[in-house]
């Protein structure tokens, strides 16, 4: 990584709530079609490093992304300097700074934060902490998870953006909201969230990743991406039923990384 911030952006997208399990049989069984033509290794299952969207984000944002289930020990990708990590290696981008948000803005990145679930919104001094961490954030209503187009309307902005910025390379952040509850509109005739609305949810999101993926293409530099959820979420196992709680359905989450190839334009 400590090579590949030196040219390409960062793109970090963050699908809130996915659970592993789901994010998994939807990809072996073809049903997210975009996900499987970018992440040819699937997904990696993982641990999260927290059971709710505020707790996983801070420590998201200094580097402890997702927990590989099978390598635990495995050097991260980013890490805030600090003695005895036992998790940092040759090949990981070390920042001076406490967070890698700021850390990638002192190497000269446009930092970006398009939020979407209410720790994002910028309506409390709450909803104005995750998003205070980068240079420019942006949220509205048409974001969040009540909005059956959350994510298009996310993603145009940030097509919008990435077109705007020129030569600037960029580190941007996307919390997709649209998995999180509620999520019954994308599963035809549900009244109430399920397993099966939280899948088509995903496979919706997945739908739109081809307009914001090809935006970036055509920066004329490489994208790292790194996709993953932040927790997952229980629909009833073992009576429980959300996140902000210790149950398996909340801690394992999938986790993706990817180099998106600029385009040739000839």
């Amino acid at each position: 990584m400590n090579e590949v911030v030196q040219r390409m952006h960062v793109l970090f997208i963050t699908l809130d709530s996915l659970r592993y399990d789901v994010a998994a049989e939807l990809y072996s069984n073809g049903g997210t079609p975009n996900f499987q033509q970018y992440c040819a290794d699937g997904w990696q299952q993982c641990h999260s490093p927290g059971n709710f969207t505020y707790a996983a984000h801070h420590a998201l944002f200094a580097g402890f992304l997702p927990t590989p289930a099978l390598n635990p020990k495995a050097p991260r990708l980013f890490a805030a300097r600090f003695a005895g990590s036992e998790t940092t290696g040759a090949n990981t981008q070390v920042f001076e700074t406490a967070d890698i948000v700021s850390g990638f803005a002192g190497m000269g990145f446009k930092t970006i934060c398009i939020g979407g679930v209410g720790f994002f919104n910028k309506q409390t001094a709450l909803g104005r902490v995750l998003p205070s961490f980068f240079q420019q954030s942006y949220w509205q209503p048409s974001y969040g998870v009540t909005d059956p187009a959350s994510t298009r309307n996310q993603f145009e902005k940030a097509i919008e953006l990435v077109n705007a910025a020129q030569q600037e390379q960029l580190f941007m952040f996307i919390n997709v909201s649209a998995i999180h509850q509620p999520n019954y509109f994308y599963q035809p005739g549900a009244q109430t969230d399920t397993l099966q609305s939280h899948g088509a949810a995903l496979q919706y999101v997945d739908g739109e990743l081809p307009s914001l993926f090809e935006a970036f293409r055509q920066t004329g530099r490489d994208t790292f991406c790194i996709i993953c959820s932040d927790h997952g979420t229980a629909y009833g196992e073992d009576n429980y039923y959300g996140h902000r709680i210790g149950h398996a359905t909340v801690w394992e989450v999938p986790m993706a990384t990817f180099v998106l190839k600029k385009a040739n334009n000839g």
